[in-house]
């Protein structure tokens, strides 16, 4: 107590020496603690609380410490977190500058393994077809397997499942081509659920639309780095010999190990809380309870609906990806050089996807201002105009093999490139959004979630690849127009019923909101 009554007796002397006439207050000396009581009391007060700031803290008041500054926390958080993104995208940029390169040439390089080898009876679309059928089935499996690992040990596995698949084609035996079909498929369920519950993890509502598009241009740079290759190794080349080859399949697998090194540096996935207006991904219970979750999931309303847009995404995915660059290379209206525009046709389909993924994922602040819905309709608008130029540019029967038949018009290789642009520009129109809608809508059960997109894309291309053995060209454009309209059609739905249940909570919240300051 002792520093507080210094204080007041410097203050009384104070108050004393200073008051004048000229003030309204009495020059008497006891005038300062009568005639003045209020203000003197208020001047105490005042000093008092100035002394109190400029003591010396005793040892029971210590200084506080320094408050951290949230804001400063928040950002560094973020900036960790968009890292995380960006190296997730790299990684999957070298694994699947080795896979899509593969499935780009696969059909093709086993022709010529076929004219070389009798004996070898493996097919391309039948390896594909096997591959998603798994991948489908193995899809119900990964929530489970990532509540006990989590993503990061999940997607590594996946990714060693796509080296050893590449590394097979060195010795080609039909049982080795389809028991490795097998086993990738095993693997993309984990390393494709993994990656959306990795991405969820690592974003947040406001920035889930920018991290989904920063990933998918990451992602399909691969369509043209791996394709710009296989374009100069297969320049002039008839037939794709033992020797080129051998080349390109060990190139390959040595830049999917690269991304699996990758995949190994990965920061763990952190779990964030509502404290930094994040979305909170609720991990399950078990391997049992997060299948079970992944089953009640799959029968809701905004899912059964959203089934028909990933099944659409499921059979354009396996034309573009195995089917349509085959179509040109076995048409030989194309002449010597048919073969060589098969690489051609994978780069501008990753230019597509690249150009796509930044300007409405990377810049999709600007776009989602208008909802998701502008920027799937405008892939549909895309890909309506893709199917009508494929279909008047290529022959009927060029999915088979090699062909002379002729189409509406004379085959042209710059449309037939163009179109390739196309199929890839309007795919991740529809990827980037589904991405986003999924992160933001099923941001609690992100891994079930993606898990059901895959499984029922998957489902999707391993139907498409079973029949495009089978089905002409033109059938096959059928069903794409007609699925891509209904799978359009379900997105915007969604996308409309999500955004009015938005702005409702919004405006209860607001009227909340007033409620409780109008009783303060």
């Amino acid at each position: 107590m002792r520093p507080r009554m210094i204080i007041q007796e410097e203050t009384e002397k104070k108050d004393q020496d200073e008051l004048t006439p000229t003030t309204g207050k009495s020059t008497n000396s006891e005038g300062s603690l009568t005639g003045e009581t209020a203000n003197t009391e208020q001047d105490q007060s005042h000093e008092l609380v100035e002394g109190a700031e400029n003591k010396i803290p005793t040892s029971r008041e210590q200084p506080e410490a320094p408050r951290r500054n949230p804001c400063i926390s928040s950002s560094t958080r973020m900036d960790r977190k968009l890292l995380n993104v960006i190296l997730l995208g790299f990684a999957f940029m070298f694994v699947f500058t080795a896979f899509q390169t593969m499935g780009n040439i696969q059909k093709t390089m086993l022709e010529s393994i076929h004219n070389e080898d009798n004996s070898f009876n493996g097919d391309g679309y039948t390896s594909m077809a096997i591959i998603y059928a798994v991948f489908a089935v193995f899809n119900w499996l990964a929530p489970s397997v990532i509540s006990l690992g989590g993503p990061k040990l999940a997607m590594l596995y996946g990714a060693i499942t796509y080296v050893f698949f590449i590394l097979t084609f060195l010795w080609p035996q039909t049982w080795l081509l389809y028991l490795a079909s097998c086993i990738i498929g095993t693997g993309a369920a984990m390393i494709w659920t993994g990656q959306g519950n990795y991405l969820t993890l690592n974003s947040t509502t406001a920035t889930i639309s920018r991290n989904s598009g920063i990933f998918w241009a990451l992602f399909q740079i691969s369509m043209f780095t791996g394709n710009l290759f296989v374009y100069f190794k297969f320049q002039g080349l008839k037939e794709i010999d033992k020797d080129t080859r051998t080349i390109v399949v060990s190139v390959l697998a040595g830049v999917a190990a690269v991304g699996t090194v990758m995949l190994v540096l990965l920061p763990k996935a952190q779990k964030t809380s509502s404290t930094d207006e994040v979305n909170v991904v609720e991990e399950p219970e078990g391997p049992v309870q997060a299948l079970m979750n992944a089953g009640r999931l799959f029968v809701t309303r905004n899912i059964l609906l959203l089934s028909v847009t990933f099944f659409y995404t499921g059979i354009e995915l396996s034309f573009y990806s195995g089917v349509y660059s085959s179509t040109i290379g076995f048409t030989n209206a194309f002449g010597e050089n048919a073969k060589q525009l098969v690489g051609l046709s994978g780069i501008f389909i990753g230019v597509g996807e690249v150009l796509s993924g930044a300007l409405f994922g990377i810049l999709g602040a600007k776009f989602t201002r208008w909802g998701r819905d502008p920027i799937v309709m405008a892939g549909f608008v895309v890909h309506l105009i893709a199917f009508f130029l494929i279909f008047i540019n290529l022959p009927n029967s060029s999915p088979f093999n090699s062909t002379n038949e002729e189409a509406f018009i004379s085959s042209s290789a710059t449309l037939a490139i163009l179109c390739s642009f196309l199929l890839g520009f309007g795919d991740a129109c529809f990827n980037t959004q589904i991405y986003a809608l999924l992160g933001d809508v099923f941001a609690k059960n992100s891994a079930p979630a993606f898990a059901i997109f895959k499984f029922i894309q998957s489902v999707a291309a391993a139907i498409c690849f079973f029949y495009a053995s089978h089905v002409g060209l033109y059938a096959q454009l059928g069903i794409l127009l007609f699925l891509s309209v209904f799978g359009t059609g379900t997105f915007v739905f969604v996308e409309w019923g999500e955004r009015k249940k938005k702005r409702k909570e919004e405006s209860e919240d607001d009227t909340e909101s007033n409620t409780n300051t109008e009783k303060f």
